[in-house]
């Protein structure tokens, strides 16, 4: 029993994912966006996705030039930008929910003196405001 061959890839599907890959490297896409995605290398060489896949030596290919250049470079330092500012973000939050807290307290606090305060106020009113005189006999007495 034999087993199948994997079906190779053509010379011609070989040159047009290379044309392709060029084009894009050199950031001249004819049928894409120009980002440097496997999908919009097998998009720009007008193959399926599978006839790509076959393609390995291509792809090692795609994949060095990719690392290597400026825009993955670029990419790479938009990604850990993006990090840092959810990192920043989380912090912020955590920041501002812990102040968040602390007015809420101070607002507890506040409406509890307000209360205290306007009981004292009534309480003072309800005295009486008659000043009763001391006999003066009974003062110097003493």
């Amino acid at each position: 029993m034999t087993v199948p061959a994997r079906p190779g890839l053509s010379a011609t599907a070989e040159k047009v994912l290379r044309e392709a890959m060029e084009r894009l490297v050199t950031g001249r896409p004819t049928r894409t966006d120009g980002k440097l995605t496997k999908q919009n290398l097998w998009r720009e060489a007008g193959v399926s996705r599978a006839t790509m896949n076959r393609a390995t030596t291509v792809l090692v290919d795609w994949d060095t030039h990719v690392s290597q250049s400026s825009a993955s470079k670029h990419d790479q330092a938009q990604a850990a930008e993006i990090a840092r500012l959810r990192c920043q973000l989380r912090d912020n939050r955590h920041e501002r929910q812990r102040l968040q807290d602390e007015v809420d307290a101070a607002a507890t606090v506040i409406a509890a003196l307000l209360a205290e305060n306007t009981a004292l106020r009534e309480q003072f009113a309800q005295r009486s405001a008659v000043v009763i005189p001391l006999d003066r006999a009974h003062a110097t007495r003493e």
